[in-house]
Parts: structure tokens; sequence; C-alpha cells
């Protein structure tokens, strides 16, 4: 049996594994193939036989003319400039998958990013990948190049990232929503701290502020213009040799304006 099975291709493998009952990630582990991938060829054999329970097609509003969640579409846009790319279709997978990698430490993003794809998708399931330290919450489907026409090859600072007319106009009817994708994925919320000696008495003063960091010109760019658009103040730090950039929001007046909208992740 087992010389059988070691003559048999990677996808053989695991589909026999699969028919036997073995788990999703156990046959992943077994063969060192991605579980995403594993699940593609469990669908395609439950497809092949017949298997598969009815399931809706993906919507988009730009093949289907369907209906898309604005402020919902908004936020999941600044997730994916912020900290999420496209998996195009190869020889491994048959669709193309969104993944979002958010850390552990905050339960309630992940939570927010879920929520943000089911909206976006609602025909399509999300689910979340265990990686170390961290999660990819992933949804799969065709039309993810039409809801982001800025994926492409390479790293998104080595190439022009520009909004097209129908998404810009959902970040300005939306801008807030934007921005919290953007500092959910990219930003945070952190408070310094300073002591002065005031009548002879040490007090210590809190200064809370929002940081965005980026390589890609273009996103910070896309991230200042929207803070202007709101009213908020910002500072650029001058670029690191990486050619990283941050953003500061310091102003207390724009720091309240954020945490009215936005506020630290949880």
């Amino acid at each position: 049996m087992l010389a059988h099975m070691t003559t048999l291709s990677a996808r053989e493998q695991a589909v026999h594994l699969l028919r036997r009952g073995t788990r999703t990630a156990e046959v992943a582990r077994r063969l060192g193939v991605p579980p995403g991938t594993v699940s593609w060829w469990k669908h395609e054999d439950l497809a092949k036989r017949g298997r598969l329970p009815g399931r809706k097609r993906s919507t988009c509003p730009h093949c289907h003319g369907d209906e898309l969640d604005r402020p919902a579409y908004a936020y999941l846009l600044g997730l994916y400039l912020g900290d999420g790319h496209i998996l195009l279709p190869n020889e491994y997978r048959r669709t193309s998958s969104l993944q979002i990698t958010c850390d552990e430490k905050w339960p309630g993003v992940m939570d927010s990013v879920e929520q943000a794809m089911r909206k976006v998708l609602p025909n399509n399931s999300p689910c979340r990948v265990r990686r170390t330290g961290c999660r990819d919450v992933k949804v799969y489907s065709k039309h993810l190049p039409c809801h982001f026409p800025q994926h492409g090859p390479g790293k998104k600072h080595e190439r022009t990232i520009a909004l097209e007319p129908w998404q810009q106009e959902i970040v300005d009817a939306h801008p807030w929503e934007f921005l919290r994708g953007l500092i959910h994925s990219d930003g945070c919320r952190i408070t310094n701290w300073a002591t002065r000696t005031v009548g002879g008495v040490q007090k210590r003063y809190e200064y809370p502020r929002y940081f965005f960091t980026n390589t890609s010109a273009d996103i910070i760019r896309l991230f200042t213009d929207t803070l202007d658009a709101v009213g908020v103040q910002w500072k650029a730090s001058v670029p690191r040799p990486t050619g990283q950039v941050n953003i500061s929001v310091a102003r207390k007046e724009s720091v309240a304006l954020m945490d009215a909208h936005i506020g630290p992740k949880y």
C-alpha cells in the first residue's frame, strides 16, 4: 500500500486520503502542501463526483451588476492596501484569493476583517489559516481582480497604486472606513509619556497618537489625502533607508477625531 502511494502524485495522494476521511489539515501536513490547495483538490473531487451542495455564484458589481456594500468595501480596500495581497490562479489554485494577515494580539480586528469579507462577497465564505503569531483571513473568488484592480506582480511599493474613479468615489463617501482599514493593517494607536516638575511635584503626562507606516509613496499619499479630507492634521517622518515613511497624528484635536471614528486596535 505504501509503495503504491509513493507512485501517486501529491494531488492523487491527497484525494485518496480525503476520501478515506482524513481531515484537510492533516492531509496538508502529511504531504507538505498548503491547506488551501488541499481544500481546492477536495472541492474539485466532490464536484467531479457530483457530491457538491448547491452553491451561489460569487457576486460582482462589475460583471453582474450586484449591489456592493460600500462602507464594508472602503474598509476592506484599506486593509488590502495596507497588509493584504491577492493570489491569482496557477497550477495549484483554480481561483483567486484575497489574504489579509492579522496579528493574533488583535482578535477583534480579525473578526472585523472577516465580517467585511462576508459583506463585500456575501456568497463566499472566508476562512482563517493559522501561522506563527498570526492568522491569514482569506476569501476565494474569481471576481477579486474586479474588486481590487490594484493587484499585480511584485510588491505594492514597486508598482503604481492608484484608485479607479469608482473606488475614489467610495472612499470620498466613506473616508473613515477607508482610514480604519489602513490603520488596522499598517497602523496603530500608542501612548507616549513624559514627566515634568510642577510646583516641586513630578507629574506624568500622557500623549496618545496614531501612526501609519508604509513603503509605497502612493499608499502614503492616499492615506494623507484622506486625512486632509476629514480634517486630521499629520506629520511625515524622513524616509528610512528601506523607504518606509511614518505618518504621525499627534495634535490633540486630531487624535480626538481619530478616537471618535477609529480608536485603538482590539
